[in-house]
């Protein structure tokens, strides 16, 4: 019995800050748990541990069985981006299926913005991309390096720049949606508001695109300055998943945890 009690394991469905935090408070309470990431520059990330594996790569519905027997996984918690909407929804079948408890951990959204601050929230870049919002602006893209291609369209009808995550992946998904050296940066968040603001100066921004990517994603940053310096910020509102359990306490999360391994 306390061999299999030892050999329990979690899933954490990672990539994300909050994530990384989860790992960490996970391995010092000494619970033997997978995290599964899509980089190895995301693997980097997280705290070395005896009970704590890493693992590089993208599990698709067909690979979970073998995943959740070989690793004798009795719970996930889901701490993916807001927008990875594929693998929570493949996770949440899955938990159904294999009668495992699932919690989704998520980052906090950001507060209520000022009475003054210029933002258009939109459910979803289709929208954005139909509508006349990009037309002739000097537009900076913080939307992640998936979402470039869509904007390919826009290189010759506007100025687009974008901050992307400082990898060689994302590099090249940029350079091949159209952008220009000069036009990127690669920066890894936080950004603080100091240069949040002498960046969009820099460029002489005239709109800036983001996701509703919450606290840990600089969105509240972002929302700052945009009323500062009265430049319209779009935000793609997050997509709504219904969730069997949901939270963004840590230590929520962390009993959650403990009572499926050590139950």
């Amino acid at each position: 019995m306390n061999n299999y009690t030892i050999n329990k394991r979690l899933w954490l469905i990672g990539g994300t800050t909050e994530s990384v935090t989860l790992a960490r408070a996970i391995a010092s309470l000494g619970l033997s748990c997978t995290v599964t990431v899509t980089t190895k520059d995301a693997k980097a990330l997280y705290p070395r541990s005896r009970k704590l594996e890493v693992l590089v790569g993208r599990l698709d519905a067909q690979q979970l069985w073998q995943f959740f027997q070989r690793q004798q996984i009795v719970a996930i918690v889901d701490a993916s981006h807001p927008y990875a909407v594929e693998i929570s929804q493949i996770a949440m079948r899955a938990a159904d299926e294999q009668q495992i408890p699932y919690l989704r951990f998520e980052r906090l959204a950001a507060q209520g913005q000022a009475d003054n601050s210029p933002v258009i929230s939109l459910d979803s870049f289709d929208t954005l991309l139909a509508g006349n919002y990009l037309h002739q602006q000097r537009v900076l893209l913080t939307v992640g390096c998936k979402a470039l291609p869509l904007f390919r369209s826009w290189q010759k009808q506007s100025t687009l720049f974008t901050r992307i995550l400082p990898t060689s992946a994302s590099l090249e998904i940029a350079i091949a949606a159209g952008f220009k050296s000069d036009r990127i940066i690669a920066l890894r968040p936080p950004v603080p508001a100091i240069l949040e603001k002498a960046l969009w100066c820099h460029w002489n921004i005239s709109l800036v695109v983001t996701k509703a990517s919450g606290v840990a994603g600089g969105e509240e940053v972002k929302r700052e300055v945009a009323a500062e310096l009265g430049i319209p910020l779009v935000v793609i509102t997050r997509p709504v998943l219904e969730y069997p359990q949901q939270t963004s306490d840590l230590a929520e999360a962390l009993a959650f945890c403990r009572n499926q391994v050590q139950g």
